[in-house]
């Protein structure tokens, strides 16, 4: 058990890697897809049973003087003073526990993939490493290189796995699969920041390089020593050297929020990926970007985060509305549910902005961590339903071959339990009192209140046409007469309703008693704002 405890984070970290290497030897021996899809279910059950493991022994085990547990130190890179960190927070630590959660549902629903099922079982665990390596990383040459790893499973999976339906008019007319189109743009913005944040790296390796202490890329240590940094670089004083950083580290992550209008990638992302695919982006992917501003910028940049909170704000506010609008006027089903993560992640932005002032006005500390915790448990929230909505869609589109709402309607007299299904988890999405998004989008709001009043009051129309838009996907989905699609579709199978099942459940307790997941948070969110 000792060693359990000792190394439960690498554990974690790379249990499903160790999985994507077994689908892979294994595949040598020509096995059924069936039995690849089996297997990588139960290997994806390991990381989640760690993960859950790790959930019910994280309160009562120490915590070092940073507030990190279970941490992991050990050299890695000597000749750059970079080590092997890795530690967890209550922020980081409800993150671990969704995609241990999301992973193996993802796996369920991706029982209906029947092309080169061996590698698309292998990328997905190995994706699932990327993902978790980011929330356990307290290097930043480790973090960077975790950040990568989720890039890149990504891209071939939409690439490879995608809608094989559609295609987009390049340069010149030149027409490509619309998969194509959308992969590629997804890994070229998602680079574009990449490229940015790794040159912010050693900006700030540099830097400290002349100063006490050395060069360090602890993200510990960064988040001491950076903010006193009085120094130069390259001739520029220290208050111009931390401004170029800071906007390459807002950048980066503001283009995987997705905040507006770095979003343009989202919807094409969403729209082309396979169903599992869909649920792990907006499930986790997306997390990774407000991670970034909890885990780095926030520590790293006080002043100009503080500085820069109302611009924050106000692209929140744009986010909230614009991609609610935007939504509302869709007629494509999985571009509609896309296009709402942009609107529910602008609360979450909404959450840090209100942080970051907090970080230049210790008055405002209280509502701050209000704003912040609704902030995390968005994340949560927004993690469940989100991947609940994206399964859904999946569902009708394998059985009626079109997304479009406008084709579909009627649906409920013919599969009863997936109008079920459907209604409750909208609902969840919707922030319906009693489901995992109310407590999230008020304690954001509560928070947000008294430091930004007018954009808060007028995220409320956001909210206004979030309720339309998944109205209006109701409608058009279930009710009406029956449509075409209606008379050649089933009901779900079990092994569609065994996925959403832990789904429902989870959205419905964090919407009756938050406290078990905000008490987690709470104490990590506290530390953030002193």
């Amino acid at each position: 058990m000792d060693f359990l405890n000792t190394n439960i984070l690498p554990l974690i970290t790379f249990s499903p890697l160790a999985g994507a290497v077994v689908i892979l030897l294994v595949g040598l021996f020509k096995p059924s897809d069936r039995a690849i899809k089996w297997l990588a279910f139960v290997l994806s059950l390991i990381p989640l049973a760690l993960a859950i493991y790790l959930w019910a022994i994280y309160p009562s085990s120490p915590a070092d003087a940073d507030g990190f547990k279970f941490g992991v130190n050990v050299p890695w890179f000597p000749q750059i003073n970079s080590r092997f960190i890795l530690g967890v927070d209550g922020i980081s630590l409800s993150m671990i526990l969704l995609t241990g959660i999301l992973a193996p549902l993802a796996i369920l629903i991706s029982f209906s993939i029947k092309d080169k099922v061996r590698q698309y079982m292998a990328l997905f665990l190995f994706l699932e490493t990327g993902l978790l390596g980011v929330f356990v990383s307290l290097d930043m040459i480790i973090f960077f290189i975790f950040w990568e790893i989720g890039l890149v499973p990504m891209y071939f999976l939409i690439d490879q796995w995608g809608s094989e339906k559609g295609e987009r008019e390049l340069w010149g007319g030149r027409k490509v699969p619309a998969r194509t189109y959308a992969a590629f743009k997804f890994f070229i913005y998602t680079m574009a920041g990449s490229v940015g944040m790794l040159l912010a790296f050693q900006v700030i390796w540099m830097a400290l390089g002349s100063e006490p202490g050395g060069p360090t890329y602890s993200i510990v240590e960064i988040a001491k020593r950076w903010p006193q940094f009085s120094g130069t670089l390259f001739g520029l004083p220290a208050s111009a050297v931390k401004q170029i950083a800071f906007w390459a580290f807002t950048i980066a992550f503001a283009i995987k929020v997705p905040i507006w209008p770095f979003h343009t990638w989202l919807p094409d992302a969403h729209t082309e990926a396979p169903t599992a695919g869909s649920m792990m982006l907006a499930g986790v992917l997306l997390k990774l970007g407000a991670f970034g501003f909890l885990r780095i910028v926030l520590p790293f940049f006080p002043q100009e985060a503080a500085a820069f909170a109302p611009v924050l704000a106000i692209l929140a506010l744009l986010g909230i509305i614009l991609a609610a609008f935007s939504a509302f006027g869709q007629d494509d089903f999985k571009r509609l549910v896309a296009l709402s993560s942009v609107n529910h992640m602008g609360f979450v932005v909404l959450g840090i902005a209100v942080a970051a002032v907090a970080l230049g006005n210790p008055a405002l500390k209280e509502t701050a961590v209000i704003a912040t915790n609704g902030a995390v448990l968005q994340m949560w929230a927004h993690g469940l339903s989100s991947a609940a909505m994206f399964a859904l869609v999946g569902v009708v589109y394998e059985r009626a071959h079109t997304r479009n709402l406008n084709e579909l309607g009627g649906l409920w007299a013919v599969m009863p339990i997936y109008g079920g299904v459907l209604v409750f988890s909208a609902m969840a999405n919707l922030g319906l009192p009693g489901l995992a998004g109310f407590p999230a989008e008020f304690a954001v709001v509560r928070g947000a209140w008294p430091v930004f009043t007018l954009i808060t009051a007028l995220s409320m129309i956001g909210l206004l046409f979030t309720g339309a838009y998944i109205l209006k996907a109701i409608a058009k989905v279930l009710h009406g007469p029956e449509s075409e699609v209606a008379h050649h579709v089933t009901e779900m199978n079990w092994t569609e309703r065994i996925a959403l099942a832990p789904l429902l459940v989870l959205m419905l307790a964090t919407g009756l008693f938050p406290a078990w997941v905000l008490n987690v948070i709470n104490q990590a969110v506290t530390r953030l704002i002193g």
